[in-house]
């Protein structure tokens, strides 16, 4: 895809440095409870730099997520989360994203990138969807963006299961990943 191709199909589209916007940005995940329904929950402290070209295949991205600020709307399964059995947020208090590249796939872009979590390093890819780019109410200019993935938690070491009567466990090792990043143009 060429820069020209991208004017057409990105509206507004600007490269730059874009710093994301914490208070009206979100990222989130769900995960499978007890075999039968999905938690969800989010983080509440996160930074992160965009920077766009105008080749937008050679943007990257680069995120901090503080593990502590975990909200799954209950605080007692919230502090579980950052114990030793999950997160360990005492020994590794954040987790962090660096994308590797980014690539067109089936028609979609796909942000492929370094997830590291309990000192472990994974690539984790990401689907993403352009939400638009435009000026803000403030003299500013804001992107948006849609990102969705998916980890086994196993892979980063967060091991921790007990088991359920059936043969089933607690908590799935399958987390889903959703981000929604506004980002203002620095």
């Amino acid at each position: 895809m060429t820069a020209q191709t991208t004017e057409t199909s990105i509206p507004g589209f600007q490269a730059g440095t874009w710093n994301i916007d914490p208070v009206h940005s979100e990222v989130g995940f769900s995960v499978r409870h007890m075999m039968v329904s999905k938690v969800r929950g989010r983080f509440t402290s996160f930074s992160g730099q965009i920077v766009t070209t105008d080749d937008p295949l050679q943007s990257s991205v680069t995120a901090e997520i503080d593990l502590s600020s975990i909200n799954t709307g209950q605080e007692q399964r919230d502090a579980h989360i950052r114990s030793a059995d999950f997160f360990e947020v005492e020994t590794y208090p954040t987790m962090t994203y660096k994308s590797t590249g980014v690539r067109v796939e089936d028609g979609e872009y796909v942000l492929d990138g370094e997830l590291t979590l309990k000192g472990v390093t994974r690539n984790v890819p990401l689907r993403l969807e352009l939400q638009g780019f435009g000026p803000d109410a403030y003299g500013g200019y804001r992107a948006g963006f849609t990102a969705t993935g998916e980890i086994n938690r196993r892979d980063f070491n967060v091991n921790f299961n007990a088991p359920l009567q059936n043969g089933g466990a607690v908590v799935a090792d399958k987390i889903q990943l959703q981000l929604e990043i506004e980002a203002v143009r620095a």
